[in-house]
């Protein structure tokens, strides 16, 4: 009896050291300023015609303040970019923001996006309402912004990359408003209200993209990760693990909708080898084994429809990074 207690003994801990093996063979790497510490504060003078304050508005970079309405560009090697713009329109200068640097209940700072309707107005002039969501992504910003029209074509979306990570791995919390509905606003023309109550999200998408003698950029679909979140959370949520999906996913139990290719209409911008901002074709599903060349992280105060959204929906983010 005493052999047998034994050998159960010493196959338990075999068991465990192999358990704490797997464990800590995972490697958590820290996306560059993904833990939000570092901001770069934007003071720009809005024009004379619609007020002209000073709008303040937020980038995901090394700590400094920029005054002017001078255009942004990535600083100190950070690779985020924002939905905070400075726009220019028929030769008004005018700021949005809706991410912001906010502070953890533990201390440190955490990045804050919201869904929020930016006004522009001028007597006789413009009268401008605009649904913004709160979105950050890897990638840039194109500035300044001279229309409504085509909104993904003045972002640069993905940083080149070659990984396959098992997960992104972020904190999170997420306040919905209840009740809140939905509206579509983009500018011009009439504001419509919509059935349903928008969704925060965040996604991982790793894409094999290739160019052809013209210029065009097209795109195989590596890996899949994307969440949508519709309710509020109690507090913050440490440590979520969204699991990155290779190859075709669609028969998965567990797939969604809207997990699958990018719709050609919607095809996010990137600058091909001649210098030019051109649409990238998603056109397939790429082998399970496939090697990327590229990688999408986004988050969102909205579900991805430009310039459509919960009024107030509110996503906070810290610590972003990837699990191999």
């Amino acid at each position: 009896m005493r052999g047998i207690v034994r050998k159960y003994a010493a196959a338990a801990a075999i068991f465990a050291a192999a358990s704490g093996l797997g464990a800590s063979a995972q490697r958590f790497e820290p996306i560059k300023y993904g833990d939000f510490e570092n901001w770069v504060t934007r003071n720009i003078p809005e024009s004379r015609i619609i007020g002209g304050k000073t709008k303040t508005l937020y980038e995901i970079a090394p700590n400094a303040t920029i005054n002017g309405d001078k255009v942004y560009t990535n600083q100190g090697g950070s690779p985020w970019a924002t939905s905070n713009i400075m726009a220019k329109v028929m030769g008004i200068t005018k700021g949005s923001n809706a991410v912001f640097p906010d502070r953890r209940e533990t201390g440190g700072r955490c990045c804050k996006m919201t869904t929020l309707m930016e006004q522009c107005k001028a007597l006789g002039i413009i009268n401008v309402d605009v649904v913004v969501a709160g979105s950050i992504f890897l990638g840039r910003f194109f500035e300044p912004v001279k229309s409504t029209s085509e909104p993904y074509s003045k972002m640069e979306m993905g940083i080149p990359y070659t990984g396959r990570p098992k997960a992104l791995r972020f904190d999170y919390k997420v306040e919905v408003p209840k009740g809140g509905g939905r509206v579509y606003s983009s500018g011009f023309g009439k504001k419509k209200t919509l059935p349903g109550t928008d969704n925060a999200e965040v996604y991982i998408i790793l894409q094999r993209r290739w160019e052809d003698e013209d210029g065009n950029l097209y795109a195989k679909r590596v890996g899949t990760g994307r969440e949508h979140f519709g309710r509020s959370t109690q507090g913050w949520v440490n440590g979520h693990k969204l699991p990155v999906l290779y190859g075709d996913i669609t028969l998965r139990p567990d797939y969604k909708s809207w997990m699958g290719l990018i719709p050609e209409d919607k095809s996010y911008y990137a600058r091909n080898s001649k210098g030019k901002m051109v649409p990238v074709k998603e056109v397939g599903w790429d082998s399970p084994d496939a090697t990327p060349t590229h990688l999408m992280v986004m988050a969102s105060a909205g579900s991805g429809t430009a310039y459509i959204g919960t009024l107030g929906l509110t996503l906070w983010l810290d610590n972003v990074g990837l699990v191999y």
